[in-house]
């Protein structure tokens, strides 16, 4: 199973995912991942040295903000929700990753 170490994941497509992942609302960070993995046919799992980091550098970009909450299980987690500049970084992301896949696209078509 392929996880976001590795070479087969496109660059900057975690937090394209992590974006779309919290457009439905707050979560904390192991359900991040574990809704990542389940919507992707539990294709994608995300380590958390890839997760934790990329959270951090999103919050400090100003996309994410944060706040301790209790999780399902009765933990004390770090609950991640969208900011206005998140949603509208989500809008860009997915236009590039379109854009991307696209080009990626035309290129397989091609002999």
């Amino acid at each position: 199973m392929p996880t976001f170490n590795s070479p087969e994941l496109l660059p900057g497509t975690l937090y394209l995912l992590v974006l779309r992942t919290l457009a439905r609302g707050p979560l904390h960070g192991y359900a991040i991942a574990r809704r990542i993995k389940e919507h992707s046919a539990e294709t994608l799992q995300i380590e958390d040295g890839s997760l934790y980091p990329a959270l951090n550098r999103m919050l400090v970009k100003g996309w994410l903000a944060a706040e301790w909450g209790i999780s399902e299980n009765n933990r004390k987690a770090r609950f991640y929700r969208l900011t206005p500049l998140g949603r509208k970084q989500l809008e860009t992301e997915t236009k590039e990753f379109d854009k991307l896949i696209q080009a990626i696209q035309l290129v397989m078509k091609t002999v």
